[in-house]
């Protein structure tokens, strides 16, 4: 069946000050809640442009770790984990209230992404907080991951998320950023992968295999060397394919 649209997201509001670049090519926004990057002001920012392009404002909630731009594992108790989710959702979500814009979603930063992906006890502790906080928000999980599974338990919507600029290994996970060849800094090497995700749930992993992906929402990281770039050609093939690029909401809705 062909695909009539996706939902195009980035990782924004982390200090590379490209929000503005980025917002006509995107359709949903992972904004950083202070823990990794970001503080309050870049926060509204960030939600007010948001706004003026009709962009989903979406939570990105990290470990506390602005050290290391949370991409550092961090082996905290569930309680404390569950607990600095809640903190990042009701601060994001005040800015966004004042502003007189929706939180639509919740998309976990870096290491706690990574980590959830692959730890169902983790993946759940998080799953439950986003519900506590607010059961409509749409979950954003790796494709095919247990992120998914726990949040589906927990009967959130959830979002499969693939990447346009990481690479795969064969069990659909990403490369590890300390490995080699992790990201994708190649224009045309991030487009075709994009255009294979988008239009026929593939992605080609480390080894040259093709394996199967859910894509209902592709990820371009705000702080990649090339991200303005990545996200104009990507959005303009997509289109040009004849795929619409939308909100994921208003996908499920």
């Amino acid at each position: 069946m062909h695909r009539l649209s996706i939902d195009l997201n980035c990782d924004l509001a982390e200090g590379t000050g490209n929000e503005e670049k980025l917002m006509p090519w995107i359709s949903s926004a992972n904004i950083a809640c202070g823990y990794h990057a970001g503080d309050e002001e870049l926060m509204k920012h960030t939600i007010a442009l948001c706004l003026k392009h009709r962009v989903a404002v979406g939570a990105h909630p990290s470990f506390p770790d602005r050290e290391n731009f949370g991409r550092t594992n961090l082996n905290l108790p569930h309680d404390q984990v569950f607990n600095l989710i809640i903190d990042q959702l009701n601060l994001i979500e005040k800015i966004a209230r004042q502003q007189g814009a929706i939180l639509r979603h919740v998309k976990p930063h870096g290491a706690l992404y990574n980590m959830a992906a692959k730890d169902a006890e983790l993946a759940s502790v998080v799953a439950q907080a986003v519900k506590k906080f607010d059961a409509r928000l749409i979950f954003y999980g790796l494709s095919g991951s247990v992120m998914i599974e726990e949040a589906q338990k927990l009967n959130l919507i959830t979002a499969h998320e693939v990447f346009a600029d990481r690479t795969y290994q064969p069990d659909g996970s990403l490369t590890p950023r300390s490995q080699p060849h992790a990201l994708i800094e190649n224009e045309q090497q991030s487009l075709a992968q994009a255009m294979l995700m988008a239009k026929e749930n593939k992605v080609t992993d480390v080894n040259g295999h093709i394996i199967s992906v859910q894509a209902d929402t592709l990820c371009l990281h705000g702080d990649g060397a090339h991200a303005v770039v990545f996200a104009k050609r990507i959005n303009l093939e997509l289109k040009k394919g004849g795929i619409e690029i939308k909100r994921i909401h208003s996908l499920i809705t």
